[in-house]
């Protein structure tokens, strides 16, 4: 067991100080435990149900005849550094892309039309193989159910300077105050920045949480914000987004509360 302070640890400074189970075995799962990986999308509630992470037996990258194989507790960062040393291509979109590549794969980030599951062969779920092709992969998500131990990814070569600089580029107007990412998925032929800036959200506040003045599907932490803080503006958001434009927006940052 590991102690964390999620106000401490998670990309959101949100969250207890709890206990989490980490796991060295892929056959050894524990039940009904949620993973948190690197804890970069998540909003985690005062009351989480039982927790669990990787261990650092799980970061690693290593290279064999049938690709590039990441472990799920190996960084964006770490990989994006290999695979500009060994010159491969298919993996320039993790720059400035935090989290383990568990949770990367597992919610198929990724940026504009690029996503991480474009250059991916396999992923290693609770201890089984599974090929891409029995994947449902989608916007911003997989469909896996389970926990992912390990990815493999195609072995080109051509790492893109290019593309690398633009992914670079187009992040970099990301609010740099404590936040999870997107707050919301882009709808179908829409960007959820646009309806909530529309919307009157830009830069809205609540107590110690807002929605960014910068990207208005950033929900940032102005310091000290809660759990209760943030759910009330994404709560508050979804109903304005569906009133004025008969929209659902559907969350891209996870809630991790006991049900």
């Amino acid at each position: 067991m590991r102690e964390i302070d999620f106000s401490k640890f998670s990309s959101i400074k949100i969250g207890p100080k709890v206990e989490v189970e980490e796991i060295d075995e892929a056959d050894n799962l524990p039940k009904g435990v949620f993973l948190i990986g690197g804890a970069n999308n998540l909003l985690i509630s005062p009351n989480p149900p039982p927790l669990a992470m990787l261990s650092k037996k799980f970061d690693y990258i290593f290279e064999d005849e049938d690709g590039v194989h990441v472990g799920a507790a190996a960084s964006g960062g770490k990989v994006l550094s290999y695979a500009k040393k060994r010159n491969l291509k298919g993996f320039e979109l993790l720059q400035k892309l935090p989290g383990t590549m568990g949770g990367i794969v597992k919610m198929n980030a990724g940026l504009k039309e690029f996503c991480i599951s474009d250059n991916l062969i396999s992923v290693l779920v609770n201890g089984e193989k599974i090929a891409k092709s029995d994947i449902n992969f989608g916007y911003r998500k997989s469909g896996i159910k389970g926990v992912i131990f390990e990815a493999v990814f195609a072995k080109k070569e051509g790492f893109s300077r290019e593309l690398f600089e633009a992914f670079k580029s187009m992040r970099s107007n990301q609010p740099k105050l404590p936040s999870a990412g997107s707050c919301f998925k882009n709808p179908p032929n829409d960007f959820a920045g646009r309806l909530l800036e529309a919307a009157g959200f830009k830069g809205k506040r609540f107590e110690n949480m807002a929605f960014s003045g910068i990207h208005a599907n950033f929900l940032v932490n102005l310091g000290g914000g809660t759990y209760e803080e943030a759910i009330t503006l994404i709560n508050e958001a979804k109903k304005s987004v569906f009133e004025q434009f008969g929209i659902e927006l559907e969350l891209e940052i996870e809630i991790v509360a006991r049900h």
